[in-house]
């Protein structure tokens, strides 16, 4: 059983309309894996992410998280605690005006007793590398920062997932990486699940799962290697490939001989310091 099900999840937030924002959506996501979501402006993926935080209600079928029924109200905090969400737009999370006590705010909320407190959020900021932020306002910081303030507040929470809808999108080559490097840490050190939201393509090359949506339904599942090596599909429905795999695709035009399936940046300098080199002589 995964941390997230979907059984013939349909929504849509105009109920005269004849189309489905989510249209007959089922899938499994297993405790402990990093999943990135992909799709076109439109394509549903923001809605799902939305679905598993029970912001919005399935119109027909089940959403699950952690086995809780996410249209059953009397459960709605404990799911809300155990997948956390971050947003584009960290501003819109920050709700107070020192970085240590935006942290403590969900928990102070829940009325965990204060000791308790101080140590989750000690901890919460150890994980995200802002100790030393604890006392600044967070006006001050960079984005990437007020997105680690956001994901702090969440980890403090002792969430099993936290799902990122866009959340790296506003920020400059240097914060998305500091997002990412924290997510991948939590995620392969504390085996916390991770659903990544992106239109990034590059970010969802290091990670277990892709699912790509398409006009609400899900068209591509499966492994970065053998989602990205259909190169193909992947442009039809509006979307580019990771760089490193537009780039084998190109140099396979040419004549060359190179796999799509990369899983990693390492894995195709490797590829290129061997086989290409080979084919070059």
């Amino acid at each position: 059983m995964g941390i997230v099900e979907f059984e013939n999840v349909e929504f849509k937030y105009d109920q005269d309309s004849l189309n489905w924002i989510i249209d007959g959506v089922s899938l499994d996501i297993k405790k402990g894996s990093f999943v990135a979501v992909l799709g076109k402006n439109g394509s549903g993926k923001s809605t799902f992410a939305r679905l598993i935080n029970a912001l919005v209600l399935p119109g027909n079928g089940k959403v699950r998280v952690d086995s809780f029924d996410t249209a059953d109200h009397k459960y709605l905090w404990e799911i809300r605690r155990k997948a956390g969400m971050v947003f584009q737009n960290p501003d819109n999370q920050i709700v107070c005006t020192i970085v240590e006590e935006d942290v403590a705010f969900g928990l102070e909320n829940l009325g965990v007793e204060s000791e308790k407190i101080r140590k989750r959020v000690a901890d919460a900021l150890a994980t995200v590398g802002l100790t030393e932020f604890k006392d600044f306002l967070p006006h001050s910081l960079s984005g990437g920062q007020k997105q680690r303030v956001a994901i702090a507040g969440l980890l403090a929470m002792r969430p099993d997932c936290i799902i990122l809808d866009e959340a790296t999108a506003m920020l400059d080559p240097v914060g998305r990486q500091e997002i990412l490097g924290v997510m991948h840490q939590l995620n392969k050190v504390d085996g916390l699940t991770v659903i990544l939201i992106t239109h990034h393509m590059n970010e969802a090359l290091d990670v277990d799962r892709v699912i790509v949506f398409d006009e609400g339904k899900i068209v591509v599942d499966g492994e970065p290697g053998e989602v990205f090596s259909h190169v193909e599909k992947i442009r039809q429905i509006g979307l580019d490939v990771p760089n490193i795999v537009e780039l084998f695709y190109e140099l396979n035009k040419e004549g060359f001989d190179l796999p799509t399936n990369i899983h990693s940046i390492d894995e195709a300098v490797e590829l290129l310091n061997s086989k290409l080199y080979l084919q070059l002589l």
